[in-house]
């Protein structure tokens, strides 16, 4: 059976050459369903508008993994309470500090969830995003208490810092399932 991963944006998009949209087509190509959809006003974009617009999504499409990028990890952290569902695995890429950011301020200030909702979870952050210092994500992924890739010198980890492929996030993604698959293999064997 083919995973359904859902892929949700920050502010602005992340339109190509951005990491998430090659992640997309990267997903399809290896036999994934993979929904990547636009929030509205993503430039401007208020937190209740996005909150009904994720829980349509996550109703309608029924993911099996999530992949957040910068405000969109702040959506999930306000939106994962009030969602009926246990994903295989959740990456939250680049969260933002909980400080208001002029163009999202309805986000904020944001709570720490305590059931991400995830099997699986890790948070990757970056020694010199200007949206978060790596204290502030230690601080956050201690919290959250969740694993945590650390990339040196990666910015906000979106294309404007050089990231139009993020490998990892994919190579993360796939792990499991060839884990599955040689688990149901070996099971098959005995």
């Amino acid at each position: 059976m083919s995973k359904r991963v859902l892929i949700l944006h920050g502010l602005g998009g992340s339109d190509f050459p951005h990491w998430q949209s090659q992640l997309a087509s990267d997903l399809i190509k290896e036999n994934y369903i993979v929904s990547f959809p636009a929030f509205p006003s993503r430039d401007n974009p208020k937190l209740q508008e996005w909150k009904e617009f994720l829980k349509k999504e996550v109703e309608h499409f029924r993911p099996n993994i999530v992949v957040c990028h910068s405000l969109a990890n702040i959506l999930w952290f306000h939106t994962c309470d009030e969602l009926d569902i246990k994903l295989d695995k959740l990456m939250l890429v680049a969260p933002v500090r909980n400080q208001v950011l002029e163009e999202a301020k309805t986000f904020f200030p944001y709570p720490i969830a305590k059931d991400l909702k995830a099997r699986e979870i890790i948070m990757a952050a970056s020694t010199n995003d200007p949206y978060m210092s790596l204290e502030e994500a230690i601080e956050l992924q201690s919290k959250l208490n969740i694993g945590m890739k650390i990339m040196e010198n990666a910015g906000h980890i979106n294309a404007a810092s050089g990231f139009g492929k993020l490998d990892c996030a994919l190579d993360w993604i796939k792990r499991v399932d060839e884990c599955q698959i040689n688990e149901e293999f070996n099971k098959e064997q005995e």
